[in-house]
């Protein structure tokens, strides 16, 4: 009842206003035809006389008649039917006493009557102005409008959920088993406040959500508001800031304010690293908005007020550049690490979003929860869509497994591009491409298997060789790095050896480039060079361009060319190694290629027979 007496009083309130805004319209069409009557509607001009011409022509005959009206004079001439002229008589005389003489013209007094001239003047001179008073109290109402919004720049943006939105629980959320386990203690914290206190235990202040994109971190902060029944402050950290200094921190105060009068409460800030990176590391120095802002935040979460029951879950994929105060214990109290799903929570997660949707018997969630490997909770959902879409698209009532396979490859490498027309000699040079990558990642032994290969351009790429790892992994060796750089470098290695050095084309230009990232990923973030670099990083800030001029280089220009050196040195070897495997296994690349040109896509188990009995070549052997 109370939110449908609100939408009637907020549509009232919205016919008020517009019927506000009609009067003034209306106001501004009345005034504009006043301005075009009173400059069309004017009365007949009459020719001005002296009143000494008139009386010697009345005097002579010559005039037919003259209408008095007051002081004004009205003069028809012979031979006409109205009045063409007009004069004045002088006042407090008759037009006699002033020498007209009787019986030479027709004289006819009309007693003068001021009133209708009192209304030409009102309706001529006061109406525009009550018009125009009109007009500016529209004016300021609008401007008052614009005030009340000016005034309220200071006020949170925060949305509430309470009790009139669904609830979101744990049991709705799948997999995140460690982390919903930590956060179920907060609930506790929430609902059972006493029975820790009665302990001596302290409320924790804040919990911070750490994980990357699309891993349910604000589902979680969601659920907890759900378990524990309590108000939820949601916000963005970007919601914060604005040009003006000092706004800011006005939402701030505003958002912990709000938030102390629903207590217990929660708030969540979303995206916390917007307003929570280190300060001192941008321009502004302390009258920085930002740097005001997260100053706020601090004070707000730790400062001298104590014992509310208001408790912050902030999210973000980037703690590495938030500041140390607002990590400490007393305001970030937990830390609650959220990662990818392994493959037992990827198959909960499919199963939850695909619980709503008219499923097959045939499709296999099991076998999608192994080929998605490092999927987040929210490409998993979008591959669930992405079905149904498929679907739907193909007039099926039901999601078989091939749309399930089609949306799955969409979404991780891209929609197929059948429509892109490619001559013959690019189709042979794209299957001669694609065995490349094919045959070096069979063939070495620490490289994924090969999962699909295909000539059809999907996405930018005009064709694709997939590798799906067999299961998940948290820890990768050097050798299995060396492998993989071998395979990414084997589709322009193989169109070298089939066509010669001058003929290699643009085709590989990503596989470089994801080979370079990979080599210095190697040599600068995990000391994976030779000799004389092993065991050493050289990390660069990798934040906004500002922390990297401010901050600078740790090492020198010797060691920055030696870094170059073990970048190319990994390059070369990779390219020989796949050099090798190549030339060692002619009749392998052959026969795929060939297979590919027929058919364009190569599924893993016919992979698996072409390649079946090639070797490794002694020189790509590591050991």
């Amino acid at each position: 009842m109370d939110r449908k007496k609100f939408k009637v009083n907020k549509n009232g309130g919205d016919n008020n206003k517009n019927r506000f805004k009609s009067a003034g319209f209306i106001a501004i069409l009345i005034l504009f035809g006043l301005i075009l009557f009173t400059a069309f509607n004017q009365p007949s001009t009459l020719k001005d006389v002296s009143f000494s011409n008139v009386i010697e022509r009345a005097n002579n005959g010559e005039i037919k008649k003259i209408q008095i009206k007051g002081e004004e004079l009205e003069i028809t001439p012979k031979g006409q039917d109205k009045a063409t002229e007009r004069s004045r008589k002088e006042a407090g005389s008759s037009i006699f006493e002033q020498g007209l003489k009787q019986g030479k013209t027709e004289v006819n007094v009309e007693k003068a009557s001021s009133s209708g001239d009192t209304w030409i003047y009102l309706a001529g001179s006061i109406l525009p102005i009550i018009i125009i008073a009109v007009i500016l109290i529209f004016m300021f109402r609008s401007a008052q409008g614009q005030g009340s919004q000016a005034l309220s720049f200071g006020k949170s943006k925060a949305k509430l959920y309470g009790s009139d939105k669904k609830k979101m629980t744990f049991k709705e959320i799948a997999g995140n088993a460690e982390a919903k386990q930590d956060l179920e203690e907060v609930v506790e914290f929430l609902k059972f406040p006493k029975k820790f206190e009665g302990l001596g235990a302290k409320i924790p202040k804040g919990v911070l959500l750490v994980g990357p994109p699309g891993t349910g971190k604000t589902m979680l902060a969601r659920a907890v508001a759900g378990e524990a029944n309590a108000p939820f402050f949601s916000i963005s950290g970007s919601e914060f800031v604005e040009m003006f200094v000092g706004v800011g921190a006005s939402r701030v105060r505003d958002l912990f304010t709000k938030a102390k009068k629903n207590a217990p409460c929660i708030i969540f800030i979303d995206e916390i690293d917007a307003v929570g990176r280190k300060r001192g590391s941008g321009m502004g120095g302390g009258h920085d908005e930002r740097e005001q802002t997260l100053n706020q935040i601090l004070v707000e979460m730790d400062g001298f007020e104590q014992g509310q029951n208001v408790i912050v879950l902030a999210a973000t994929n980037r703690a590495d550049v938030l500041d140390p105060a607002l990590l400490r214990p007393g305001r970030f109290d937990r830390r609650v690490m959220i990662d990818l799903p392994d493959r037992k929570d990827r198959e909960a997660i499919l199963k939850v979003h695909f619980n709503k949707k008219p499923v097959n018997k045939g499709v296999d969630l099991d076998a999608l929860a192994a080929k998605t490997a490092g999927s987040s909770g929210a490409d998993l959902a979008n591959i669930a869509n992405e079905s149904a879409i498929i679907a739907a698209r193909n007039d099926r009532k039901e999601i078989n497994n091939d749309d399930v396979v089609n949306a799955f490859e969409k979404v991780a490498i891209g929609p197929e591009r059948k429509s892109k027309i490619m001559t013959e000699k690019e189709k042979e040079l794209t299957a001669y491409h694609e065995a490349g990558h094919a045959v070096v990642g069979h063939v070495l032994p620490d490289s994924e298997m090969v999962h699909k290969v295909t000539i059809i351009p999907r996405g930018r790429a005009g064709g694709v060789t997939w590798f799906i790892p067999p299961e998940d992994k948290s820890y990768h060796s050097i050798i299995e790095y060396k492998d993989v750089l071998a395979r990414m470098l084997g589709g322009r290695i193989a169109e070298e050896v089939v066509y010669g050095m001058d003929r290699v084309t643009t085709g590989a230009g990503s596989d470089l480039q994801k080979a370079a990232e990979l080599a210095r990923e190697m040599v600068i973030n995990q000391g994976m060079g030779s000799k004389n670099l092993r065991n050493q990083v050289f990390h660069v800030e990798d934040g906004m361009m500002m922390d990297r001029l401010v901050h600078d280089r740790q090492y020198s220009d010797d060691t920055a060319k030696l870094i170059d050196d073990e970048v190319e040195s990994l390059i070369t070897e990779a390219a020989n190694r796949a050099r090798a495997v190549i030339k060692g296994n002619m009749d392998k690349l052959e026969k795929l290629s060939r297979v590919l040109l027929d058919k364009e896509t190569v599924e893993a188990d016919e992979v698996l027979k072409i390649l079946d009995g090639s070797s490794v070549p002694k020189t790509a052997m590591l050991y």
